[in-house]
């Protein structure tokens, strides 16, 4: 009697086991869902944008780029000139959010606690233009490294006083008029509110593909 007891039980526990709803898994991607691909003008700037999959949806952004041209795939970055050419995300910042390669991290002597807490901040109190106006990165920094990787002039150092560091990049801006035209320092320049959306979605590896529908004059 006790051994079909017993045997009715283990049954009974089965059962449920079998009608309980197992845990689900999601499987997160690293990667974005697709390269970011930027398509610059240099005839009409103003038709200069960029496109990528965000959300399971088309994103389609205009961007402003170098005030002195393009440069060819494989360059050395100059000022004012936006290369072309595979790049992968290296570094993002935001109020918000703070990633950083590791290597890139030791090279800045800091830790990554101080480098969250002030580095977009500090880059982002400099006057660059001198026309007395700040927050010229906007809302987000998204740094770019090329693919093959080629020696760049990119350092941490310190700018009237400040510490901070720069690098190829899309970013923000403070004058949104900028957009569409050919007048940044060489970095890739869109609206804050498209620089959110990447800035939520990106991640570090992910690749940007910079393309021009006319060669590089640089």
């Amino acid at each position: 009697m006790r051994v079909a007891q017993m045997l009715m039980v283990t049954a009974s526990a089965l059962m449920l086991s079998g009608c309980m709803q197992q845990p689900k898994t999601t499987k997160v991607s690293s990667q974005a869902e697709g390269p970011i691909k930027i398509e610059l003008n240099q005839v009409t700037p103003q038709e200069s944008k960029g496109t990528t999959a965000n959300e399971g949806k088309e994103m389609v952004f205009e961007v402003g780029y170098g005030k002195n041209g393009v440069g060819c795939i494989g360059s050395t970055f100059v000022e004012g000139v936006t290369p072309l050419g595979t790049f992968k995300v290296n570094a993002i910042m935001s109020q918000d959010r703070f990633e950083m390669d590791e290597a890139l991290i030791q090279q800045s002597g800091k830790t990554k606690s101080y480098l969250s807490e002030n580095l977009f901040n500090n880059m982002n109190s400099i006057d660059f233009k001198g026309d007395g106006e700040t927050g010229e990165y906007g809302s987000g920094y998204i740094s770019l490294t090329p693919v093959p990787s080629t020696p760049q002039p990119f350092t941490f150092n310190k700018y009237d006083g400040i510490y901070r560091w720069y690098s190829f990049a899309i970013h923000g801006t403070n004058d949104e008029t900028r957009i569409g035209q050919s007048i940044t320092g060489g970095c890739i320049n869109m609206q804050n509110k498209d620089i959110n959306k990447l800035i939520r979605s990106i991640n570090l590896g992910d690749k940007v593909v910079v393309t021009s529908k006319q060669p590089c004059n640089r």
